[in-house]
């Protein structure tokens, strides 16, 4: 007991480090978080491209801005039961938001049975959180997962954002996924579906695919379906190259 109030007074004095100093992406699903954490000592590199499938009404000469995302996580705690990451992105569109790219974000957690059999995964964490007022989204999320036998993974949850940016009455919703690695077919593939609720920039539908070419590289193909077209713009076709630095 004395070494859990220890590891979770270093995480919480971790936390409270990473905030004041400032996103876009913990480890994911295909777009929502999940309860993933990035191992101690290791650092993720995230590449990720949203390519606009159609031109949209909403915006300047019928297109909404592809995004790119280039992403650095850090996994920060030494220990099994309580896991902490934080993480950095680089985000540009082409637009005003390109003046300052820069979001931050942390998770922690404890893994599936960590404190108790048939425990469920536990995450709290912090997401998009830019640097002024325009991008500080400051989504706070909450998600539980469970590894069930042949059906694969689910997760559920809730979250909590700026409303002066995400919008009155769109700054709060509901998180839920779908993940399996498909070892009928091969152990190096994997495949996900996830949910955000909102009629914000974030509210999706997400689906697609990953393959692991090495232990340490993979890509997912998938494709996103907005929820609300002026807020998110129309569907895209995602890539995410993912590579872990141990």
């Amino acid at each position: 007991m004395k070494k859990m109030m220890k590891a979770m007074a270093m995480a919480a004095v971790i936390m409270v480090a990473a905030a004041g100093s400032a996103l876009a992406t913990p480890s994911t699903q295909i777009w929502i978080p999940s309860t993933d954490i990035q191992a101690f000592k290791t650092v993720h590199l995230g590449i990720d491209s949203y390519i606009r499938v159609a031109n949209d009404p909403n915006y300047g000469n019928n297109k909404a801005p592809n995004i790119y995302d280039l992403g650095l996580t850090f996994g920060v705690l030494p220990f099994e039961l309580i896991q902490l990451e934080v993480g950095v992105d680089y985000v540009v569109n082409g637009t005003s938001y390109d003046n300052t790219p820069v979001y931050f974000n942390w998770k922690l957690g404890t893994p599936e049975d960590g404190l108790f059999k048939y425990m469920p995964a536990v995450a709290i964490g912090m997401f998009n959180m830019g640097t002024n007022n325009l991008t500080n989204q400051n989504i706070l999320y909450g998600l539980v997962a469970k590894t069930l036998p042949v059906i694969g993974r689910l997760s559920v949850g809730g979250y909590t954002g700026s409303e002066h940016v995400l919008g009155k009455n769109q700054s709060t919703g509901m998180l839920a996924s779908w993940d399996r690695s498909m070892t009928e077919i091969s152990d190096k593939l994997w495949m996900a579906v996830d949910y955000m609720s909102g009629n914000n920039f974030n509210g999706a539908l997400s689906f697609g695919a990953s393959w692991a070419f090495t232990k340490n590289v993979s890509l997912l193909v998938g494709f996103d379906i907005w929820n609300e077209a002026k807020s998110g713009g129309k569907n895209t076709f995602t890539t995410q190259l993912d590579i872990n630095l141990p």
